[in-house]
């Protein structure tokens, strides 16, 4: 990984960690499909003027069918389902669930694209299973939390297909590009259940606050950092960038929220880190390469 890449994957894990926290603001009053339409929406208008002023639209020719497939998996359905579940865990805990990005990386690539998993990410995966268990369990006994922690999981899923097919179904494709035309079509794929589902009271201006925060920061800015990551990295470097999610999350959430950290949470968060450390083979690349004749 070069140094600006690492440096992207920095500002991308505080710019996301700090979007659970503004998610947290805002869903009570915009509800779920609402927030995420609007976030969307802001953040297409402002890729695609930036687009259009480099002269840059015509690259969407011929690629809208991939586009809404990345759109619909990599941000409608997995935005939704992160803002449905901040509703009811703190932002800081979402933030830890949504780390197991790379675990289910590391599994979909072993079984629908074949890649080898090796020893190594089988015990990162049972490591990281082993931290979502711990994390989750004292949570389950209660109805509305399990759907919520459910939701949340599901997202991450599709996160992480959506890292193995962008490079698959868009090869060539800037960032830029990508980022603007997966969310004009997440735009598009939400806008009927915006429709049936938008609040029926304004929203305030601090909820109004937190989604331009979002589309901003966390949604134009984020999803360009994240495919140039993408491109020049790979799908395992860009998925690393949940491993500071959790750390940033709760940090924020301790500092804007009144949010603790458990201790539960915190050994959790711990067990997930280090499995999908070694599960994409972060620790490997990071000890010092063996001398020869040693």
């Amino acid at each position: 990984m070069q140094r600006r890449d690492g440096l992207d994957l920095v500002l991308l894990g505080a710019l996301w960690g700090a979007a659970f926290l503004f998610i947290r603001i805002a869903v009570p009053e915009f509800g779920p499909i609402a927030l995420v339409e609007v976030r969307v929406l802001i953040a297409a208008a402002l890729l695609l003027g930036w687009m259009a002023a480099r002269g840059e639209l015509s690259a969407f020719r011929g690629r809208w069918r991939q586009l809404f497939m990345i759109g619909a998996i990599n941000t409608a359905v997995p935005f939704a389902l992160f803002a449905y579940a901040t509703r009811t865990v703190p932002a800081g805990f979402a933030a830890v669930l949504n780390a197991t990005v790379p675990l289910w990386g590391a599994l979909i690539g072993r079984v629908v694209f074949g890649e080898k998993l090796g020893i190594d990410r089988g015990v990162g995966l049972f490591v990281g299973f082993v931290g979502v268990v711990i994390l989750v369990a004292p949570k389950l006994s209660v109805g509305g939390e399990t759907l919520a922690i459910a939701a949340a999981l599901t997202g991450s899923t599709l996160y992480a297909l959506s890292a193995h097919l962008t490079r698959r179904l868009l090869p060539g494709m800037s960032s830029l590009a990508i980022s603007g035309g997966s969310l004009l079509a997440s735009v598009v794929l939400l806008a009927i259940p915006t429709l049936m589902l938008r609040p029926t009271t304004m929203p305030s201006a601090a909820a109004w606050g937190s989604v331009l925060a979002l589309a901003v920061g966390g949604t134009a800015l984020g999803y360009v950092l994240y495919f140039r990551l993408l491109a020049n990295a790979g799908p395992t470097s860009a998925m690393a960038v949940t491993y500071l999610i959790p750390l940033f999350g709760m940090i924020w959430g301790w500092l804007f929220l009144d949010e603790s950290a458990t201790a539960t949470m915190l050994v959790g968060c711990g067990f997930i880190l280090g499995g999908v450390a070694v599960a994409t083979g972060i620790v490997r690349n990071w000890m010092p390469a063996r001398r020869l004749g040693d």
